[in-house]
């Protein structure tokens, strides 16, 4: 099919001309609090689902709707009137992450501020920045041309930051629905530096936690001290189990399925731009540490990994008060890499947490939830077809990596709808996602709009009924002899 687009020049200045009205929507979205993981702001979650339905409706995309999940409700639309062109599933999350410490932000998260170039606000980049990128896009493509390149179908859903706990049944009852050649992700972020960069990998997530409980209530630690098992003392034993000196996991039968770095892999990780040292600066720590023999992009992008998250339990006041704690609690989190099951990652963390825990206490493991990860050649022409959009509107050709963050849903569309997922993000590396003071580069966000708009006209002209065979999810399916390419970086 031929396709009428519109010119660079009218593009470049519709998007200067509405400037202030963007900037205005997008701060108008980011001032919704829809934290996820907290009960009480799903009503911001739903109010954030409308928002983006409203935006999608008012710009001409059709089929919208706010749809149930059984959890947060998620925003679906479409445009399907390119005609012989591709189809593309738009994939973006308007959840956001809690904002504690809340003392350690330069402004109120949920009040955005302009500081810098950047906008400051929780969820600036992480992702309601990308998701409003694709929107503009959008828009101005239909603004100036009357079209979109391509079919596409948004779905924009407010889970991600809870493991996408109803994503993938939504899925499975949306097959028919979803159907289309290739899905596109924008929820990862340029490499170190602000480079322009596809992502190629994704690291999968196990998440438990640890409930450790002696006595009903607390106990005076001289009348029961030496006597009775202190909670936290076990919880302290049980965490420094988990992982030795060398930074590798201790865990019996947590590597099996790991799938070594080829040569041609490690080879990749080295030719990245990468100053470790302007790195380790930057992060405002003294040294960086990791798992013997790998390198850092190697530990961050693809080797796996146990973090304690959060740990709590006792008096935590000022000054003294000598008890002998009745419980107390870790968070832990594993980032996977090929080929690596959550839920096997689990059972395996969970045996191992009561294998290793002293007696005169009880231990509980709980799971919270997981992902798995996700691996995509770089041959694929969906691929090249997003390097030549955003290397046309960043001014340079993109690198290749690894994410060391998770996104489930990646390896969901490739198992679910058989789709191959590009991976084109566009916030800055020092975005300080799930962190205070989470800020997206302005310049980023507006050549994010632009090579969005550019991806869509490049794809037009590709061939991808390819059935999804360019893509694969770091599964047990996997036969081993499929191409690794790539490198890292943490979302």
């Amino acid at each position: 099919m031929t396709t009428t687009a519109p010119s660079d020049a009218a593009l470049d200045r519709y998007l200067d001309d509405n400037r202030e009205a963007r900037l205005a929507s997008y701060e108008a979205f980011l001032r919704i609090p829809s934290v996820s993981t907290l009960p009480a702001h799903a009503p911001d979650c739903r109010r954030a689902a409308e928002f983006v339905a409203d935006e999608l409706r008012w710009m001409g995309v059709e089929h919208v709707e706010v749809a149930e999940t059984g959890g947060h409700p998620l925003a679906y639309g479409d445009w399907l009137h390119a005609e012989g062109a591709p189809t593309v599933v738009v994939y973006g999350h308007y959840d956001v992450q809690p904002v504690d410490p809340l003392d350690l932000w330069e402004s109120p998260p949920f009040e955005p501020a302009v500081k810098g170039g950047r906008m400051l606000a929780r969820g600036a980049a992480d992702d309601k920045g990308q998701v409003h990128m694709h929107l503009r896009a959008a828009e101005a493509l239909l603004a100036t041309g009357g079209s979109l390149p391509v079919n596409v179908k948004f779905v924009f859903e407010g889970e991600e930051e809870t493991s996408s706990e109803h994503l993938d049944r939504w899925l499975e009852q949306n097959r028919d629905r979803l159907s289309a050649d290739v899905a596109v992700i924008s929820d990862t972020s340029f490499f170190e530096g602000n480079v322009p960069s596809i992502t190629l990998g994704l690291r999968g997530l196990m998440y438990a936690q640890i409930d450790v409980t002696g006595s009903p209530v607390d106990l005076h630690s001289g009348t029961y001290g030496g006597s009775v098992e202190n909670p936290v003392n076990a919880l302290c034993h049980i965490v420094a189990a988990l992982k030795g000196p060398d930074g590798r996991i201790l865990i019996p039968g947590f590597y099996d399925d790991v799938v070594p770095l080829s040569d041609a892999d490690r080879a990749a990780f080295a030719a990245l731009p990468f100053d470790e040292e302007a790195y380790r600066a930057g992060i405002g720590v003294e040294s960086l540490v990791g798992e013997v023999g790998f390198t850092t992009l190697e530990r961050r992008g693809a080797r796996p990994t146990l973090d304690v998250n959060g740990i709590w339990g006792g008096f935590q006041g000022e000054g003294a008060k000598t008890i002998i704690p009745a419980h107390a609690h870790a968070k832990v989190s594993c980032r996977l890499v090929t080929d690596q099951d959550p839920d096997r990652i689990f059972e395996l963390f969970r045996d191992f947490v009561l294998e290793v825990a002293p007696p005169g206490v009880t231990v509980d493991v709980v799971s919270l939830g997981g992902g798995r990860p996700s691996l995509t050649p770089r041959p694929h022409p969906a691929t090249t077809g997003a390097a030549g959009a955003m290397a046309a509107a960043c001014g340079r050709a993109p690198v290749y990596m690894r994410e060391g963050g998770s996104i489930p849903v990646c390896a969901s569309f490739e198992r679910i709808l058989g789709l191959p997922v590009v991976l084109a993000g566009f916030t800055n590396p020092d975005d300080n996602a799930h962190a205070p003071n989470e800020s997206m580069v302005l310049d980023n966000y507006e050549r994010g709009i632009r090579a969005i708009a550019r991806m869509w006209q490049e794809m037009a002209a590709l061939d991808l009924s390819d059935g999804g065979r360019g893509s694969r999810s770091a599964g047990p399916g996997r036969t081993g002899d499929e191409p690794r390419q790539g490198a890292g970086t943490t979302a």
